[in-house]
């Protein structure tokens, strides 16, 4: 069998494989994954003179942002960046390879994720995994030992994607953190303050944040009997319950990770904990965590970053959790995560939770992480630093979801006023009045034809919530007027070129 048959038939398979996903009505990830692999056979094949023909896709975990889409994140960025500013950070930016000794040993059994790129001539590099260490490198190689800043940029993992989740290879991280010596849990109370007023901003449903401690991990773990060496690994296990049943990180713990079962089940006991500042106290009191100098140094904060809490009036959403562990090897301290909850009774009866309502995913994250620069400075110089992570790919994600469901058009442009015309040969003037108008800094927008319809003019106008038209025909010309529509109202008025741009101001600043 010739190679061109070869392809036909293997395309001729793949097609029935596509073809049994949609009826059997499959994941749709994993319908597009076979749909892309008969692409890729078909591209093989090539067209009939010969040519090659291109896979047009985005590569796998990754998306294009139409203006829509765009609208949205642009909104969510502002609130965002808006609330960082308030909070007196300044921002940086940071290449988005780093050398990939960098970025080795800082994520734990996440490792694995990092991209790593081609050696391009002696350096070896990889693409950056978080905006964290990046900023951790950043502070070290400049040897600066205070600063509150944000960064909002793409970082890169070769994760499994789930695109409805919001979980991507390329995607937004939008960072705030707090580098200098201060006083136990103030910069920490800020951080948890930050996240808690960009939720409500942006006014996702209701959200809860769970906060603990790894200095309360680590202690739980020694006083259950967990060996040292082993601290890490189980950690990353105990992260996993947010995803997985208690059952079966305690398989996991005891079948994967070799931990005796006693030592799992003391585990479970602690981890099934959720409380507040009266936690904390009964963890100190606790015959089995009072024993641990570091557990009870992380319970003693917790206690004062709850007595932080109340006073910025946030407690009302935090909840100290013990099974919250964030797999990543860099913290030492306070770890915090936010997820939405979906409340009602069709979900909670699903999933019976009550009236706790069902997470339906994380969309904040972050902690402190005082050994991290020590890591890269040569004498070894440490600075306490803690920080936030805003999840933004899943507020997207839910942003878009809520967009669809409701009827309210998103506008994609900032057009304040369309300047047309009612008659034919009227380019010139029209190209006249909106440079006036582009120079007294007002957005205007002009049809590129010669002699467009009066109707077509309007109605791009309502496609695209425009809310000004500026009308010029000949008698408007000799009088020295403009007739200025109002799209909503379809009331009109003669302004005189001289308050025109007044008009305008005035009438746009009201809408």
């Amino acid at each position: 069998m010739s190679d061109k048959a070869q392809i036909q038939e293997a395309i001729k398979l793949q097609g029935e494989v596509v073809r049994k996903l949609k009826t059997e009505k499959a994941d749709k990830e994993q319908i597009d994954e076979e749909v892309a692999k008969l692409l890729q056979l078909k591209a093989q094949l090539g067209g009939d003179e010969g040519k090659h023909q291109f896979v047009l896709k985005t590569a796998k975990g990754t998306r294009d942002y139409n203006p829509k889409q765009m609208a949205i994140r642009e909104k969510v960025f502002n609130t965002i960046v808006s609330c960082f500013k308030r909070h007196g950070a300044e921002t940086i930016d940071t290449p988005v390879f780093e050398l990939k000794e960098t970025l080795t040993g800082k994520y734990g059994e996440d490792s694995k994720l990092i991209y790593d790129l081609k050696d391009q001539g002696g350096e070896l590099l990889s693409l950056r995994y978080d905006l964290t260490v990046p900023f951790a490198r950043y502070l070290a190689m400049n040897k600066i030992t205070n600063i509150k800043r944000y960064h909002i940029a793409k970082v890169y993992r070769r994760d499994n994607p789930a695109m409805t989740r919001g979980r991507y290879r390329e995607f937004y991280q939008c960072d705030f953190d707090i580098a200098g010596q201060y006083d136990p849990m103030i910069p920490d109370a800020e951080c948890l303050k930050i996240v808690y007023e960009i939720l409500s901003e942006l006014d996702l449903g209701d959200f809860r944040i769970k906060v603990n401690d790894r200095r309360i991990l680590d202690g739980m773990f020694a006083v259950c009997g967990v060996p040292d060496a082993k601290f890490r690994t189980i950690c990353s296990t105990v992260d996993k319950l947010d995803k997985m049943a208690w059952q079966d990180v305690r398989t996991e713990m005891v079948k994967e990770k070799g931990l005796s079962e006693e030592a799992a089940d003391q585990i479970g006991e602690y981890v099934s904990m959720q409380g507040g500042m009266d936690l904390a106290e009964r963890l100190l009191q606790d015959s089995k965590m009072s024993q641990s100098k570091q557990a009870c140094a992380g319970l003693t904060d917790m206690k004062q970053l709850f007595s932080y809490l109340q006073l910025f009036k946030v407690t009302d959403k935090v909840v100290f959790d013990l099974s919250l562990a964030r797999g990543l090897d860099y913290y030492t301290g306070v770890i915090y995560e936010a997820i939405l909850t979906q409340t009602g009774p069709a979900a909670a009866a699903q999933n019976g939770a009550g009236e706790e309502g069902v997470s339906v995913g994380s969309v904040a994250g972050g902690g402190r992480y005082d050994g991290l620069v020590g890591m890269f400075d040569p004498k070894g110089r440490k600075v306490p630093c803690v920080g936030v992570s805003i999840g933004i790919e899943r507020v997207f994600s839910i942003m878009e979801q809520k967009a669809e469901a409701s009827a309210e058009k998103i506008r994609t442009t900032e057009v304040q006023v369309m300047v047309a015309s009612a008659q034919k040969n009227l380019l010139e003037e029209r190209l006249k009045l909106t440079a006036e108008l582009w120079d007294a800094g007002i957005k205007a927008e002009v049809m590129y034809k010669k002699n467009p319809k009066l109707l077509s003019q309007l109605q791009h106008c309502e496609e695209s919530g425009i809310p000004l038209v500026a009308i010029l025909g000949e008698q408007e010309l000799k009088d020295g007027v403009v007739k200025l529509r109002s799209v909503g109202s379809r009331e009109e008025v003669d302004v005189s070129r001289a308050d025109l741009i007044g008009e305008i101001k005035k009438r746009t600043t009201e809408v």
